[in-house]
């Protein structure tokens, strides 16, 4: 079993920055994969972006292309979103999710994903 836990969310204007951290436990962190996926009620929960193992492959949905970085410290078993020129359409709660390494990096299938946090709140308004 993975257990992951974010932080980070908050309110913030349009424009602005939020950095949002996922810790994980229970197993080897570095042989996981790592997504953010983010949800709005009503609709189904939908890919931001996902980074390799080793950190050195990273994927990212067109509509935060630019704009949000993933990144990853394995040393600490945390994964990182870091978002900027934030828009009223990113408001959502960001859930983090984890698969092995014997999975497919770039299936970003939401069923492909073995394990979730509870995710973090953003909301993006003046």
């Amino acid at each position: 079993q993975v257990q992951l836990v974010e932080s980070g969310g908050g309110l913030v204007q349009p424009g602005g920055s939020l950095r949002l951290s996922c810790v994980a436990s229970g197993r080897t962190f570095s042989n996981y994969y790592m997504a953010w996926f983010r949800q709005t009620p009503g609709k189904e929960r939908e890919f931001v972006c996902a980074i390799s193992n080793g950190g050195a492959a990273t994927l990212y949905a067109d509509s935060v292309k630019g704009r949000f970085t993933i990144s990853r410290k394995n040393s600490v078993n945390t994964v990182y979103l870091q978002m900027n020129s934030l828009k009223p359409e990113d408001t959502a709660v960001y859930h983090c999710a984890a698969k092995p390494e014997s999975g497919s990096f770039r299936d970003i299938n939401i069923n492909t994903y073995d394990y979730w946090g509870q995710g973090t709140q953003v909301t993006v308004s003046s």
